[in-house]
């Protein structure tokens, strides 16, 4: 599953993708890759319990190199999935590394939690300067959650994020998104609109169990 790899692309270096090409590609890199798309596609899908393993996972293999770098990119992934899904928290993870970490990588996290400046802005990657229709789903997401919590989010750009969620089926952002939607109609005194938001909310809230005795796929 490639959930993160195009993203993270964009925030690193291509040091965790797994080069086809050239001498044999460490097994941390392959362990680290596996263990973080894992991570960030549980999160998104909603399963925290398997995220937390998936990303202490990704974490320890990545440590074993002692790159700074490295671990603060994907501390910055982790963090980025939350403003995709509109849970803004700090980033306690990246700070601890805040003062080694290179100023791009500095940059995002401020981009992340509302605080980047003007003159930095430059320092973001493309995906998140100027995300277009052909974007990664989840720079999409991420994109429309710092505009959202900056207070730029248009009515487009969050229906923009509901589709984008739906398509991939991320329940957690999906949820937050339309969560959004059904505020702003019933804020517009549309409650027509805003009781079939919350009906389409159950819905994809509301998980189907299989029988007992019947495992899951």
């Amino acid at each position: 599953m490639k959930t993160s790899s195009a993203f993270l692309t964009a925030i690193a270096c291509a040091a965790l993708t797994a080069c086809s090409s050239g001498p044999k590609t460490p097994d941390w890199q392959l362990e680290a890759k596996g263990s973080t798309d894992r991570a960030v596609a549980a999160y998104l899908e909603g399963n925290t319990r398997v995220e937390a393993v998936e990303f202490a996972r990704a974490r320890n293999e990545i440590s074993s190199t002692g790159n700074i770098d490295l671990i603060a990119k994907v501390e910055l992934l982790r963090c980025a999935t939350r403003v995709a899904s509109l849970v803004f928290e700090p980033c306690t993870g990246f700070e601890k590394l805040r003062q080694d970490a290179a100023p791009a990588e500095r940059a995002y996290a401020d981009y992340l939690m509302g605080t980047l400046s003007p003159q930095n802005a430059a320092l973001l990657p493309e995906s998140q300067r100027s995300p277009g229709a052909d974007a990664e789903p989840l720079s999409k997401l991420v994109a429309a959650g710092a505009r959202f919590r900056a207070g730029n989010a248009s009515p487009a750009l969050i229906q923009q994020a509901v589709d984008t969620a739906s398509a991939q089926g991320w329940r957690r952002p999906l949820l937050a998104w339309l969560g959004v939607q059904a505020s702003l109609a019933e804020k517009a005194g549309d409650l027509t609109e805003a009781a079939r938001l919350k009906r389409r909310m159950e819905l994809t809230a509301n998980e189907v169990k299989p029988p007992a005795g019947v495992a899951k796929p």
